[in-house]
């Protein structure tokens, strides 16, 4: 795959997001059960696409998606984005989609006013890990077994990272 394509997400990406974040869903980064039908839409009030970012193939399919938000409403917490979602698709893995992502997701967050970027990665997902590493993410807190996943204690790993300098 030639390099993605990253533009902002539109309301009427919301079909295509939605059946992408169905496909990606994997007990290695999910919270929350498989989705199952009757599917809800995508976007909604707290899920709103100016939040997001897409990545395009060469055909204009949507193979990935960050989603980049405030962490908390404060005024004290301004600065900070969180990236609250990843998601690529199978067949645009090892591509450097991810990587594309989340460096337009900083781009996207400094052009916001933020000097900070967070995210949160379960702990056993050690490929997720070692690419927000690799993109100047270290970690900066564990919650020790925060999350019960298929009968197994899974610790919250929170990372960040400067957006200045």
């Amino acid at each position: 795959m030639s390099e993605p394509q990253i533009r902002p997400a539109a309301r009427s990406d919301d079909g295509a997001l939605a059946e992408l974040e169905r496909q990606t869903w994997s007990p290695l980064h999910a919270v929350t059960p498989r989705p199952q039908p009757p599917f809800g839409p995508f976007f909604d009030s707290l899920h709103r696409p100016e939040d997001y970012l897409v990545a395009e193939d060469a055909e204009d399919r949507i193979v990935g998606y960050i989603r980049v938000a405030r962490p908390t409403p404060l005024a004290s917490n301004a600065h900070v984005r969180q990236i609250q979602g990843l998601a690529v698709h199978e067949s645009a893995r090892g591509q450097g989609v991810a990587r594309a992502l989340l460096r337009a997701g900083a781009l996207h967050a400094r052009n916001q006013g933020a000097s900070r970027l967070t995210l949160r990665v379960l702990g056993h997902n050690v490929p997720a890990r070692r690419l927000y590493e690799a993109e100047g993410y270290a970690v900066e807190g564990i919650l020790p077994g925060e999350f019960r996943l298929d009968g197994e204690f899974v610790d919250d790993v929170f990372m960040g990272r400067s957006l200045t300098g």
